[in-house]
């Protein structure tokens, strides 16, 4: 294959700095972080700020993604830029869980939106042992909220970002896409989850049984190993052999050492010289994914 590869590097996410030193927490650190990882290659970036994953009144307020990606988008501006948003609030309706990423959207920032299809316990590491990110009761999407992000990104032009932690993700977007429900500029997250006690391990089989789920469809998709590290676990090669794309970053890495954000970035990049691929611009993502330029 020579199309380009699609490389998303998620900066942050809630890796604190007793874990890894070199996580960017402060807004001026993510933007300088951003920057570093879109010269190098990368095309999509992803952050988290500090305000709990697992909130209870489920809101996230739009200033701090403000105060990081402004000075990313005038230095790149066609680079993709997407948030997160809060989990494990119970009775919280997703348009106010989702308020800061449709605000995102409605000012014309960053491109992409969030959209979870599901519900997942979130918690125990393989030894049993409860992380801090862990949330007492499940992260909840019903069908409904899943639908209305994936109403309110066509309406808004942003290309939703699909994260799949299960199966029943999976298949709850699909079932959507083929009722002509899912937007343009659509891209597939496949988390694979390592230390972490939820979803599939990051296997060649365990990808074989995502994409004979998803493949049908012809939308474009990525690897991820949430704790654990993509690149050296091999799902990352397996993956851009079969036509993916690969997510980078000190949200998703654990193991022996404390990289940094361009370290594993390099890696990344080291494995696509090595296998005589190329990273993709950001402009070049956009037409990938049909993620409309920043000014039209």
């Amino acid at each position: 294959m020579s199309d380009p590869v699609i490389l998303e590097v998620a900066v942050n996410g809630a890796t604190t700095r007793a874990t890894n030193p070199h996580v960017p927490r402060a807004p001026a650190e993510i933007a300088d972080e951003m920057c570093a990882v879109i010269e190098m290659g990368a095309s999509i970036v992803h952050n988290h700020n500090d305000e709990p994953m697992f909130t209870t009144d489920g809101v996230h307020a739009v200033e701090p993604y403000l105060q990081a990606w402004e000075p990313v988008l005038e230095r790149h501006p066609d680079a993709l830029l997407y948030p997160t948003m809060a989990a494990g609030a119970r009775d919280i309706p997703v348009q106010r869980r989702w308020a800061h990423v449709e605000e995102l959207a409605r000012r014309g920032m960053g491109g992409l939106s969030l959209v979870d299809p599901g519900s997942v316990n979130i918690g125990l590491t393989a030894d049993g042992s409860t992380p801090d990110a862990a949330a007492a009761e499940p992260y909840q999407n019903s069908i409904a909220d899943t639908e209305y992000m994936f109403a309110r990104s066509a309406e808004l032009g942003a290309g939703p970002s699909i994260s799949i932690f299960e199966p029943g993700f999976l298949r709850t977007a699909l079932t959507l896409h083929r009722h002509g429900r899912v937007p343009a500029g659509a891209i597939v997250k496949l988390y694979f989850a390592d230390d972490l006690q939820f979803g599939l391990r990051p296997t060649p089989a365990a990808l074989e049984a995502y994409l004979e789920l998803l493949e049908p469809s012809g939308l474009p998709w990525s690897v991820a190993v949430l704790g654990g590290d993509v690149v050296a676990s091999g799902i990352a090669e397996v993956a851009i052999r079969r036509g993916g794309h690969l997510r980078v970053g000190l949200e998703d890495y654990a193991g022996p050492d404390t990289p940094t954000n361009t370290q594993l970035t390099r890696g990344a990049l080291d494995l696509l010289e090595q296998l005589g691929r190329q990273p993709a611009t950001p402009v070049r993502t956009r037409e990938m994914l049909g993620v409309p330029d920043r000014g039209r």
